[in-house]
Formats: structure tokens, sequence, C-alpha cells
């Protein structure tokens, strides 16, 4: 089977200083940003949920946008959108993910380059815990986008983390 291509237009908008992918408007990745955003949500924890809200947010937005562009573009089959989501996170400027194996049910996704764990060491050197909750809501959206069901339906669990010194990030996808 030959994969599609992922094909977007970006432009910028001068007079609203805005960036747009498609019709959407957009942030494209900034690992400094993606890594003080996810302190904040760790620091939270005692007043809300900010890691869960992390990943909620940004597994809704995945879906949203992976969902709109299949529809529009008619892609049904499940591994030609698992191809174009991992294109898409690239696209961002969020590193590169590799899917092991996946499926309905799951699978395996890992990371040679997660760009939120590199700035992470940049800014603060070896975390404690794994950081990558940016990256875990995306590969919930993906999963949950390529395989027809709403967001939440797939749990995301980093089990290896480049920010604690890994030499790679792997998450472990479920149902």
């Amino acid at each position: 089977m030959i994969m599609a291509a992922l094909k977007l237009t970006h432009r910028f908008d001068a007079d609203s200083c805005r960036h747009y992918v498609g019709d959407l408007v957009s942030v494209l990745h900034c690992h400094h940003y993606a890594t003080l955003f996810t302190q904040l949500a760790i620091d939270s924890r005692d007043l809300v949920d900010g890691i869960r809200i992390l990943r909620e947010v940004t597994e809704d937005v995945v879906h949203g946008v992976l969902k709109g562009y299949f529809a529009q573009n008619g892609i049904a089959d499940a591994a030609e959108r698992l191809a174009l989501g991992q294109q898409l996170f690239s696209f961002y400027g969020m590193g590169k993910m590799s899917l092991v194996a996946p499926g309905a049910g799951g699978g395996t996704v890992e990371m040679g380059t997660a760009h939120v764990d590199e700035g992470w060491k940049k800014k603060w050197g070896k975390a404690a815990a794994p950081v990558n909750h940016i990256g875990a809501g995306f590969i919930a959206g993906l999963f949950a986008s390529a395989y027809d069901k709403p967001p939440r339906s797939y749990k995301v669990e980093e089990k290896q983390s480049r920010a604690m010194g890994a030499d790679k990030s792997v998450f472990a996808v479920s149902l």
C-alpha cells in the first residue's frame, strides 16, 4: 500500500500575527514554551490537574485536526491515518515518532527525537519523571482519530523518557 503524503498549507497573517495551517489558527511548536507550559502543569497539581488538562487539550486538538483532514481528503485506512499523524507530529516541530505494531487496541510509540524532552533537558537538566505530556496527548488523539473513536478512548503512558536520560522515549498505548 502506498501511503499518502501529508499536504498542508501554512500561512502567516501579518495583520493578526497568527499562523494558519489550512483554515485553522495554529501555534507551531516551540520547545521553550512547551517546557514552560509543562512545568506550569506539573506545578499546578495542588490547585488543578494541570497534567490532565495539558494532555486532554492536546488530544482534543489533534483529534479534531486529523478527523477534519481525513474527512476532507477521503482517508479511511487506519494505517494511512497513522502515517499522516506521524507526519503531522513532525510538521508541528514536535520531533519524530515511530509506531511499533499499532492496532485498534493500542501499540507502542517510540520517539528518538522529542522536542519537549530536549527543551526540558536544556532548560532544567535531567527530569525526575516523564514530562512529555503534550506528546502523550498527541498520541491519544492520533490513535482515536485513526480508529474512529472519541477522545479519551486511549490511555497513553510514557514508559521511558529522553528527559530522564533514556535513549528514546517509549509510550504504551492501550484502550
